[in-house]
Protein backbone atom coordinates (compact mmCIF):
# COMPACT_ATOMS: atom_id res chain seq x y z
CA UNK A 1 0.00 0.00 0.00
CA UNK A 2 1.14 3.77 -0.20
CA UNK A 3 0.53 6.28 1.82
CA UNK A 4 0.99 10.01 1.43
CA UNK A 5 2.93 12.23 4.43
CA UNK A 6 2.10 16.00 4.48
CA UNK A 7 4.63 17.79 7.04
CA UNK A 8 3.15 21.06 8.17
CA UNK A 9 4.44 23.51 10.17
CA UNK A 10 3.53 27.44 11.28
CA UNK A 11 4.43 29.98 8.87
CA UNK A 12 4.65 32.77 12.14
CA UNK A 13 6.68 30.76 14.43
CA UNK A 14 9.26 30.25 11.84
CA UNK A 15 9.44 33.84 10.36
CA UNK A 16 9.52 34.91 13.88
CA UNK A 17 12.97 33.15 14.59
CA UNK A 18 16.48 34.77 14.22
CA UNK A 19 17.37 33.23 10.64
CA UNK A 20 20.57 32.32 12.37
CA UNK A 21 18.41 30.24 14.96
CA UNK A 22 16.48 28.75 12.14
CA UNK A 23 19.36 27.58 10.47
CA UNK A 24 20.45 25.88 13.30
CA UNK A 25 17.69 23.51 13.70
CA UNK A 26 17.62 22.99 10.06
CA UNK A 27 21.17 21.73 10.14
CA UNK A 28 20.01 19.37 12.83
CA UNK A 29 17.44 17.92 9.99
CA UNK A 30 19.67 15.69 8.36
CA UNK A 31 20.68 12.91 10.04
CA UNK A 32 16.70 12.06 10.80
CA UNK A 33 16.36 12.71 7.26
CA UNK A 34 18.60 10.26 5.99
CA UNK A 35 17.41 7.83 8.65
CA UNK A 36 14.00 8.11 6.98
CA UNK A 37 15.27 7.98 3.76
CA UNK A 38 17.24 5.14 4.23
CA UNK A 39 14.73 3.00 5.22
CA UNK A 40 14.27 1.31 1.43
CA UNK A 41 10.57 2.41 1.79
CA UNK A 42 10.08 5.98 0.69
CA UNK A 43 8.92 6.54 -2.87
CA UNK A 44 9.15 10.21 -2.88
CA UNK A 45 10.39 13.19 -0.53
CA UNK A 46 10.07 16.87 -1.89
CA UNK A 47 9.89 20.17 0.05
CA UNK A 48 7.42 22.54 -0.96
CA UNK A 49 8.20 26.57 -1.81
CA UNK A 50 5.31 28.43 -0.52
CA UNK A 51 4.10 29.95 -3.16
CA UNK A 52 0.34 28.44 -4.06
CA UNK A 53 -1.82 28.68 -7.26
CA UNK A 54 -5.33 27.63 -7.16
CA UNK A 55 -7.21 26.07 -9.88
CA UNK A 56 -11.23 25.49 -9.15
CA UNK A 57 -14.59 26.19 -11.87
CA UNK A 58 -16.17 29.32 -11.84
CA UNK A 59 -19.18 30.06 -14.17
CA UNK A 60 -18.33 26.34 -15.82
CA UNK A 61 -14.80 27.46 -16.43
CA UNK A 62 -11.23 26.76 -14.69
CA UNK A 63 -10.10 29.90 -12.64
CA UNK A 64 -6.70 30.58 -11.24
CA UNK A 65 -6.45 31.88 -8.07
CA UNK A 66 -3.33 33.21 -5.82
CA UNK A 67 -2.85 31.77 -2.77
CA UNK A 68 -3.59 29.05 -0.79
CA UNK A 69 -7.35 27.51 -0.54
CA UNK A 70 -7.53 27.42 2.82
CA UNK A 71 -5.59 30.59 4.04
CA UNK A 72 -4.93 30.92 7.75
CA UNK A 73 -3.80 26.96 8.46
CA UNK A 74 -0.53 25.67 8.76
CA UNK A 75 1.40 25.36 5.57
CA UNK A 76 2.17 21.94 3.61
CA UNK A 77 6.19 21.92 3.90
CA UNK A 78 6.83 18.38 2.82
CA UNK A 79 5.22 15.39 0.84
CA UNK A 80 6.42 11.91 1.01
CA UNK A 81 5.28 8.41 -0.35
CA UNK A 82 5.82 5.67 1.39
CA UNK A 83 4.91 2.29 0.56
CA UNK A 84 4.17 -0.20 3.55
CA UNK A 85 2.09 -3.05 4.60
CA UNK A 86 -0.39 -1.16 6.59
CA UNK A 87 -1.15 2.41 8.40
CA UNK A 88 1.09 1.18 11.34
CA UNK A 89 3.61 0.46 9.35
CA UNK A 90 3.65 3.56 7.45
CA UNK A 91 3.38 5.66 10.33
CA UNK A 92 6.51 3.73 12.13
CA UNK A 93 8.68 4.80 8.94
CA UNK A 94 7.08 8.96 8.80
CA UNK A 95 8.01 8.92 12.26
CA UNK A 96 11.66 8.60 11.50
CA UNK A 97 10.93 12.03 9.33
CA UNK A 98 12.55 15.14 11.11
CA UNK A 99 9.46 17.00 11.47
CA UNK A 100 7.82 13.92 13.77
CA UNK A 101 11.17 13.47 15.46
CA UNK A 102 13.10 16.47 16.02
CA UNK A 103 12.25 18.35 19.27
CA UNK A 104 12.95 21.21 18.14
CA UNK A 105 10.09 20.93 15.57
CA UNK A 106 7.76 21.77 18.48
CA UNK A 107 8.55 25.41 18.59
CA UNK A 108 7.89 25.43 14.90
CA UNK A 109 4.23 23.55 14.85
CA UNK A 110 5.91 21.19 12.69
CA UNK A 111 3.01 17.78 12.75
CA UNK A 112 3.75 14.83 9.91
CA UNK A 113 -0.15 13.18 8.58
CA UNK A 114 -0.42 10.04 6.96
CA UNK A 115 -2.52 9.00 4.96
CA UNK A 116 -3.48 5.50 2.91
CA UNK A 117 -3.88 7.10 -1.09
CA UNK A 118 -5.54 5.34 -3.65
CA UNK A 119 -3.94 5.31 -6.77
CA UNK A 120 -5.54 4.58 -10.09
CA UNK A 121 -3.93 2.77 -13.25
CA UNK A 122 -5.05 4.28 -16.10
CA UNK A 123 -5.08 2.31 -19.29
CA UNK A 124 -2.13 3.44 -22.23
CA UNK A 125 -3.90 5.45 -24.51
CA UNK A 126 -4.84 3.69 -27.81
CA UNK A 127 -2.12 4.28 -30.67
Amino acid sequence: MKFLCLGYYDAAKMDAQPPEDLQAVMSQCRPYLDTFLDSGQVVLDAGLEPETLTLRQADGRPQVGQGRYLPGQPLIGSVSIIEAVDLEAAVAIASKHPASCLPAGEAFGWVVEVRPIHHFVLPAPAA
